[in-house]
């Protein structure tokens, strides 16, 4: 063991904390070993054990304190873009068969859909334009 530097030892260590990172996808893991890299660093440039600890965890308390947070709150944010059928809420739709509570035909986004009125009592007729609510498997709720 004395024939390998220790700087070695601390890139084998970033290595092994890179295995979970990939298996768990845990961001946790990946700051570690960017805090093993650091002590390997600190290794390489000659200073003692004491120092590529503190390195090691300086760099990782920091990386999880600072990194963490921000990635928690990217990751809660809704998309900007909205797809599928999200995308489709808020748009108007051109009535092809008479919409009522109990079913209908609609065209939106160029394309035939079943649909449904959201009050039961409401019903638009053939050429009226609706404004889709929801979306409910294939089903559009529209008002």
């Amino acid at each position: 063991m004395n024939d390998i530097d220790a700087w070695v030892w601390w890139l084998v260590g970033a290595a092994a904390l890179g295995i979970p990172l990939v298996v768990t996808a845990m961001p946790e893991f990946g700051m570690l070993a960017v805090g093993a890299v650091a002590a390997a660093v600190t290794a390489g440039l000659g200073f003692g054990a004491v120092a590529q600890v503190i390195a090691f965890g300086v760099v990782s308390v920091a990386l999880i304190a600072v990194v963490r947070p921000i990635a928690a709150r990217h990751s809660a944010q809704r998309p900007q873009l909205a797809t599928g059928v999200e995308a489709l809420k808020g748009k108007q739709a051109v009535v092809l068969e008479r919409v009522d509570g109990s079913g209908g035909r609609i065209k939106l986004a160029g394309e035939i859909w079943s649909a449904r009125s959201l009050d039961a009592d409401s019903a638009y007729e053939v050429g009226q334009e609706v404004d889709v609510v929801e979306i409910e498997g294939a089903t559009a709720i529209v008002i």
